[in-house]
């Protein structure tokens, strides 16, 4: 992951602002930074979205293929995601210093994903233990400024909020089923991302813990947590990450203002994604080249 080296006495003021709730850019403990969130910028998808979190900035395009069902699971479709650390988000990266993780973050969205109320796969069935809707997420890394777990979950709700899926009748004749797709592009399937998680990732400074940290701030802390919350608050799942320990209290703490903070950013997030959605072709399109 992208990481700053700072000194004894830059470590030092940022961890007493934080015990004082003034951290360097004048935000709360609580506070997230300004977020740009902007869907349908990449043509060729099913789905697509841009979030820009501070500096870290990411590309989230969503591909419906045609596929064929799971053996343990013949109605239903199911998600696939891939994640490129781009080598022009930090020098780090360049070569194959990002694939572990691409496949950390990956991994942690197959988690968060695996259950049966985030996304109904069902819809996604077109014929069961024959064909499917298989939905490739690609995420792409284009700058890292920090928090980047929170900014990649809220640019997947937004890119699978985007996604269109033509509509498919199965068709039957002598020979068997042929599968017909409709011409009509206002004719397609869309998801309900109701019950899709975000990710908050609460770091611990000092004694007290912060939400959607700069790599500043991440080079301050030795302890992470990172949840995924619904939009009524349920907690889905739970990792700690960073190689310093945190004690019970510190966790329940940090789940209770996790829930908190994860019910207004996806309520945020929604408002945006709904005022988007309302203007239509009225909206003036920046794209992930702006």
């Amino acid at each position: 992951m992208a990481s700053v080296v700072l000194s004894e006495a830059e470590k030092v003021y940022i961890m007493h602002g934080v015990q004082e709730d003034l951290r360097v850019d004048g935000r709360s403990c609580e506070d997230y930074r300004c977020a740009e969130v902007e869907t349908d910028v990449v043509s060729n998808t099913s789905g697509s979205a841009r979030v820009k979190l501070g500096h870290t900035d990411i590309l989230v395009g969503v591909k419906a293929e045609m596929g064929t069902p799971k053996l343990d699971k013949p109605n239903e479709g199911s998600l696939e995601f891939f994640v490129d650390c781009s080598a022009n988000a930090t020098p780090e990266f360049e070569g194959r210093g990002g694939e572990e993780l691409g496949t950390e973050i990956a991994n942690t969205l197959y988690r968060i994903f695996n259950n049966e109320s985030s996304i109904d796969l069902k819809l996604l069935c077109i014929n069961p233990r024959e064909h499917c809707w298989v939905l490739y997420v690609d995420v792409l890394l284009l700058e890292c400024g920090g928090n980047l777990f929170d900014a990649i979950s809220l640019a997947v709700k937004a890119a699978l909020f985007n996604t269109r899926i033509p509509k498919v009748r199965v068709l039957e004749d002598e020979g068997g089923r042929e599968i017909e797709l409709s011409d009509d592009p206002f004719d397609c399937i869309r998801l309900n991302v109701d019950n899709v998680p975000c990710i908050v990732t609460l770091s611990k400074i000092g004694h007290r813990h912060i939400v959607d940290a700069t790599l500043q701030e991440e080079a301050c802390s030795l302890a992470s947590l990172l949840i995924s919350v619904t939009s009524r608050g349920a907690l889905t799942c739970m990792k700690k990450m960073g190689r310093g320990s945190l004690d019970p209290e510190s966790i329940f703490e940090m789940m209770e203002t996790g829930k908190r903070v994860g019910k207004l950013l996806h309520s945020s997030l929604q408002t945006v994604l709904d005022e988007e959605e309302n203007l239509g072709t009225a909206r003036k399109k920046v794209g992930f080249l702006g």
